[in-house]
């Protein structure tokens, strides 16, 4: 389909660019910017005038699989990636879908149609995420997996962390790492502090992430291995990877849009949907977060999406189940960051767009020109009302999860209209 976007304010952060701007494309691609190719007549032109013309988000952290015998993604998860302007989905492997044969990438891949949102998995590091005998990586990565996950578990034995470094190293290949000691998160259901006391929940220190690092850091040093750190959430695991970053070791960072606008304080009284991993942590903490955000210390801002039903919240807070959807917030919350701290609008963008994008380029070249509308770029971008506001009610959301922190509250930014490889994935109602 050959697309005419017409009278739109294209914002590109990968390229610089924002102004007015119309985009010409064809055979999945941008084709030009501007002026139409010689030669080229639009099956559909789409007007744009007064929406904002965006590169499509990649999103860092999704867990949308359920089923281990289902590959498929539920197409409501789907539609929830479309509808918030999400055109690539990185899928971390979870214990009820470890992805760590190659028979179930393969079949993942098989499943995604052309008008889905890309789907780009991460394989289970050791077998069943046990954590105790490696998988087989090669395989995997020829199966068709990014990079090498324990998805929120950590890895007790660091014997087994030092030969998965050694083993993805000598392939090339990278890890995706959540820095968090299992030991210290053994039972935990919030961030250590005055506020966890005074409820009587069980606190995870900020040293399980520090010591975590510590020890992946280490072994970075040791074997060269590539690491993507995966929800980081305190300050002091931000200084840390300064510390990396200036030593120059191989490592890129993501933090979840929860920990960029709440609190542990935002609990309240026991409401389970702010039950999170990582939990939330104090103000400090979320400054800290925002200023590594905006510096481009922290790479990409994701949703941390997740999966989580009626039955696992309704249930007392130390029970309940972690996690809120998140994949149609994404952008908005974006949004609310960049208007609530004053951070020019390319530049808040860029950490959903062509900062993911970047990490996504360092592990794979077939990912080199995602996240930008650049000439020769895959035709994937979404058409937002950055004026609009609209309410978060679990009511409106696609996701089969309802589950949110910011149920409620008021957000900006609104998506009209988004497009995969050159063709109209969702578009909303009127």
């Amino acid at each position: 389909m050959r697309l005419h976007i017409a009278n739109g304010r294209v914002i590109d952060p990968a390229n610089g660019h924002d102004g007015p701007q119309d985009l010409f494309i064809a055979d999945g691609h941008i084709v030009a910017a501007g002026q139409a190719p010689d030669g080229f007549h639009a099956d559909r032109r789409l007007d744009a005038t007064g929406l904002a013309v965006l590169p499509g988000l990649v999103d860092l952290s999704a867990r949308v699989l359920r089923d281990p015998a289902d590959p498929h993604i539920a197409p409501a998860e789907l539609r929830a990636a479309l509808a918030g302007g999400v055109t690539t989905l990185v899928l971390p492997p979870q214990p009820d879908a470890a992805l760590d044969e190659p028979g179930k990438i393969e079949a993942l891949l098989r499943a995604t149609a052309p008008d889905h949102p890309r789907v780009l998995p991460l394989g289970a590091l050791t077998v069943g995420l046990r954590g105790e005998t490696l998988a087989e990586m090669a395989l995997l990565a020829q199966a068709g997996c990014l990079a090498f996950s324990q998805g929120d578990l950590g890895i007790a034995d660091t014997r087994v962390l030092w030969g998965a470094m050694r083993y993805a190293s000598g392939l090339g290949l990278a890890l995706w790492l959540h820095p968090q000691d299992p030991w210290l998160a053994r039972g935990t259901v919030a961030a250590s502090g005055a506020y966890a006391d005074r409820l009587g929940l069980s606190g995870l220190p900020p040293q399980a992430e520090t010591l975590a690092l510590q020890t992946i850091f280490e072994w970075q040093r040791a074997t060269g291995a590539r690491v993507h750190l995966s929800r980081l959430s305190t300050a002091a695991g931000l200084e840390l990877l300064r510390a990396a970053r200036r030593e120059g070791l191989p490592v890129t960072a993501d933090v979840s849009a929860n920990s960029l606008h709440l609190t542990d304080v935002d609990i309240g009284f026991f409401d389970t949907n702010f039950h999170l991993t990582p939990p939330l942590r104090g103000q400090r903490d979320r400054e800290a977060i925002q200023a590594a955000l905006r510096d481009g210390l922290v790479d990409a801002l994701c949703s941390d999406h997740t999966l989580v039903d009626g039955a696992g919240k309704a249930v007392p807070f130390p029970l309940s189940q972690s996690g809120a959807t998140g994949l149609e917030l994404l952008l908005s919350l974006t949004l609310k960051w960049a208007r609530d701290s004053r951070v020019p609008l390319p530049q808040a963008l860029a950490r959903v767009t062509s900062g993911p994008a970047a990490v996504l380029r360092g592990l794979s070249p077939a990912q080199s020109r995602l996240g930008e509308l650049g000439v020769g770029a895959p035709a994937d971008l979404c058409l937002v009302d950055l004026q609009a506001e609209w309410l978060a009610a679990p009511a409106a959301l696609q996701s089969h999860s309802r589950h949110t922190p910011f149920a409620g509250m008021m957000l900006p930014g609104r998506v009209r209209v988004t497009l995969v490889g050159g063709s109209p994935a969702w578009e909303t109602p009127a």
